[in-house]
């Protein structure tokens, strides 16, 4: 028995920056302006009182949903942090606070991402200050349940991720090994151009850390997207399942205050036309429907069991 709103899109004009954020070696990121933050959010509530409006037609307890999006849209003004996971936070908890017939609220939101756009200046061409670009590419999640506690609200489950990641690697990856039977047409490919797309989750040990009010210990979505695309450099793989296990392997090591890391990957490898051209040179088409689709969770037990050549 929940109810909520969805589809709430909401923007923030000279937000907090994210200032001091640890760097890694896969990334150059180590912060944002937050010139322009926008997000679609999600909210969703529980709690016994609100049964009368189900099983009598009694809305004396409900909040209308579209008090709900007016709610989200005032709090973005009076949010003083950084992350779309603090934003999350804290919304939930004025949710709390101000509504006592709620027991549970879940408040989650994909980042609505923005690009500065590059415009002359004394010294070439540099970054705007006002002038940003809708990106269309992938973008930073955020999820949290809060409940009540005697201490006030509390994070009861929390996730963070980075949605929507699309690479194309020419060449160096392979496929081989699989069962072959009856059924099986596939060609092995020693060497295939891969086109994977890819969520990839994490959640943390101490749900704080997901806020970002200790930078330090924030873990942005652009250091994991980064971290994808050097891993997926680096390797010939042998399966987008390698891929992945290998990128949990990375995101874990580089950040040990996670708890864990999850994947929702699909492949969408392009298929060969003509491969008589000189040197690597392929025509590649699009794959026909259906697609694979791999998932995967891992957490440090997983670094300590030791990892494959």
């Amino acid at each position: 028995m929940n109810y909520g709103k969805e589809h709430v899109a909401v923007y923030r004009t000279y937000a907090t920056a994210l200032d001091g954020v640890r760097t890694i070696p896969e990334s150059e990121f180590d912060g944002r302006d937050n010139t322009l933050l926008g997000m679609e959010v999600r909210v969703q509530v529980a709690g016994e009182e609100f049964l009368p409006s189900f099983s009598e037609g009694d809305n004396s307890k409900v909040v209308a949903t579209d008090t709900m999006k007016n709610f989200i849209h005032h709090h973005m003004g009076e949010y003083e942090g950084a992350t779309v996971e603090g934003f999350l936070e804290f919304v939930g908890r004025k949710f709390l606070e101000t509504y006592s017939q709620m027991e549970t609220v879940q408040v989650s939101a994909d980042e609505l991402p923005f690009e500065e756009r590059m415009v002359p200046g004394e010294d070439g061409f540099e970054p705007s200050d006002l002038v940003f670009r809708v990106a269309d590419g992938e973008s930073g999640f955020g999820h949290v349940v809060l409940s009540r506690s005697d201490d006030g609200p509390v994070v009861e489950e929390q996730k963070s991720g980075v949605t929507d990641i699309e690479l194309v690697k020419v060449k160096d990856n392979s496929f081989t090994g699989y069962v072959q039977d009856e059924y099986t047409t596939l060609p092995e490919r020693e060497n295939r151009t891969l086109y994977v797309g890819m969520d990839i989750y994490w959640t943390y040990a101490e749900a704080a850390d997901a806020l970002g009010e200790d930078p330090e210990r924030y873990v942005p979505p652009e250091q994991v997207s980064d971290i994808a695309q050097v891993v997926f450099d680096e390797y010939d793989v042998n399966s987008i399942q390698d891929l992945i296990y290998r990128i949990g392997e990375r995101t874990l090591e580089r950040f040990p205050q996670l708890e864990s890391v999850s994947f929702e990957a699909n492949n969408r490898t392009w298929l060969k036309v003509r491969d008589d051209l000189e040197g690597d040179a392929k025509v590649l088409r699009e794959p026909p429907r259906p697609t694979g689709f791999q998932q995967f969770s891992m957490d440090h037990s997983d670094l300590e069991e030791g990892t494959p050549e």
